[in-house]
């Protein structure tokens, strides 16, 4: 379940990835009022819609750039792997670790220079894949080493 879950989050990732390649800062400002504005009538001290709204205000041209490079990077990146571990390749499983690990190490860095909910949501659930990956890969590797051994004490 969570190997599909981090499946739609690279598909989530990498749709955000396109769109951001397509939006000025100006238009982006724009919507993320649109989406706020509702919540923010309601109560203009809400947390997370300020929060969105702050960060949205913050974002240049350079900001958009980035921001879709790594969207896109991160999703496309879990897609594949994603899609080998259904398979049960199990190359895949060591590869979603590293890759994990690496992006957890920078979202780390992005936490200690900017702390930011969304940015520690991240990383938590990306923690709990990788520990996840790695319990089924243990549980794959044994799978496959008693399949052999019954094999081979067959032939």
């Amino acid at each position: 379940m969570g190997i599909i879950l981090k499946g739609l989050n690279g598909l989530a990732e990498t749709i955000g990835g396109l769109l951001l390649l397509f939006v000025t800062p100006d238009r982006l400002h724009r919507l993320v009022v649109l989406m706020t504005q509702a919540e923010l009538s309601e109560d203009p001290h809400d947390f997370v819609a300020r929060h969105i709204l702050q960060t949205a205000d913050g974002i240049t041209g350079n900001g958009l750039v980035f921001g879709s490079i790594y969207l896109l990077a991160h999703g496309i990146v879990k897609i594949v792997l994603v899609v080998a571990l259904l398979q049960n390749r199990l190359w895949a499983y060591p590869w979603m670790i590293g890759v994990l690990i690496i992006f957890i190490g920078y979202q780390a860095y992005r936490i200690v220079l900017a702390p930011g909910p969304a940015m520690i949501i991240l990383t938590v659930f990306d923690l709990a894949i990788v520990a996840l990956t790695w319990r089924e890969y243990r549980k794959q590797r044994e799978h496959r080493a008693a399949r052999t051994s019954s094999d081979q004490h067959r032939g």
